[in-house]
């Protein structure tokens, strides 16, 4: 059945802390708001329509790079005001379905969708519920009573009505305060309601901790990858060697079309090879004469960037740099916060380590030096 979607993410999120409004905010990796929108195109949705405050393009496009099927609207200074608007984007005839939905509630799925869509053959809305399976005490003054919790549904998004309904039971409300759902607004109006199955998934993320429960309830959908790098250059003449972003006075340098630092070199490639996008030549050709002499954090950056496109996070990395030579252990604690400022991440989760080879093979000789990473990758299914 085709059908309609709005995405209402026009609030502030006061209650949910410090930090960007929480439709902006990351939760396994994806911006809170891609979640739905995802699940809405998927699903089959004819035209998503994002309600976003005033000014909030450039936050959406980043939050949605990548998606087609999408388009956004200004919302207004209520919940009610920003559905209507959203209502009023849309393309669809008024017998065509539209899920009106919460984007603080990002795990929609299809079967979600379905079920509504099926719900609505016989009536007028149809919307996401959950029995309240908890003891309801009412306080007035100082006096706790106990409340019968028989017949009392938790309702959730989205909810489902044919759009010319929602837009007729809109028009028609005339109650001050503003409705605290669109089932609400299609009951004033004499509409039936149908609940179909909730979901403890579909949980909106109100408070600082939902945010933490989330990530929690997100981590079956997403999947652990490992990558590995291995890169050596050859001894030269020089002053000072590059380390895992690291400047060591030396007697010699590594040679290199870049700075020739090994150590960010295999690391980039551990991250490459995790997310499946190559190696480090592909992306900084060394024919290429812009990347002569650069520095090698450009392209530990531009891997960290990849995986955060996709969605991913880097859950650590670990170095270990093969040589006689320079002694590493004075310098390794500075490139281990050096690696975990670039890759924003606990320094707890960033390793360096370093070994010789026992006077064996190139680095044995002082000929070169070698470096070998492994890097862990979190992305979604």
């Amino acid at each position: 059945m085709s059908f309609s979607a709005v995405v209402v993410a026009a609030g502030g999120g006061s209650r949910a802390g410090a930090g960007p409004a929480k439709q902006w905010r990351v939760v396994a990796g994806k911006p809170v708001v891609r979640w739905s929108i995802e699940a809405f195109l998927t699903a089959g949705a004819s035209e998503v329509v994002v309600v976003i405050p005033a000014g909030a393009e450039a936050e959406l496009a980043g939050a949605l790079a990548g998606l087609d099927g999408w388009r956004s609207v200004t919302g207004g200074a209520s919940r009610a005001a920003s559905v209507r608007n959203g209502l009023a984007a849309l393309t669809a005839d008024g017998e065509t379905p539209v899920l009106i939905h919460d984007a603080a509630r990002p795990f929609l799925t299809s079967r979600h969708i379905t079920e509504l869509l099926a719900a609505l053959e016989d009536a007028d809305g149809a919307a996401p519920a959950l029995p309240v399976a908890d003891t309801l005490k009412r306080l007035e003054g100082d006096r706790v009573s106990t409340t019968s919790r028989d017949g009392l549904w938790r309702v959730q998004t989205p909810q489902a009505f044919p759009r010319a309904t929602l837009e007729q039971a809109y028009a028609a409300w005339t109650e001050a305060a503003d409705p605290t759902d669109d089932c609400a607004v299609v009951e004033a109006t004499g509409g039936r309601i149908a609940l179909t199955a909730g979901d403890p998934m579909l949980m909106k993320l109100t408070y600082p901790e939902d945010f933490a429960m989330a990530e929690r309830l997100a981590g079956g959908a997403r999947i652990t990858r490992i990558g590995q790098g291995f890169d050596a250059h050859r001894w030269g003449p020089g002053e000072e060697v590059w380390l895992c972003g690291v400047a060591i006075a030396h007697n010699e340098t590594l040679i290199g079309h870049s700075d020739a630092d090994a150590g960010l070199h295999a690391l980039t490639d551990a991250i490459l090879g995790a997310i499946g996008e190559g190696d480090i030549g592909d992306h900084f050709p060394p024919t290429d004469p812009k990347w002569k002499g650069a520095s090698s954090d450009r392209f530990l950056i531009h891997a960290a960037e990849l995986v955060a496109a996709k969605g991913g996070q880097i859950i650590n990395v670990d170095v270990t740099l093969i040589c006689e030579r320079p002694k590493i252990k004075p310098h390794r604690q500075a490139m281990r916060e050096r690696l975990a400022t670039l890759l924003d991440l606990p320094l707890d989760r960033v390793s360096v380590k370093a070994t010789t080879t026992e006077g064996m093979g190139f680095p044995g000789r002082g000929e070169g030096l070698a470096a070998q990473a492994v890097a862990t990758v979190e992305t979604p299914l």
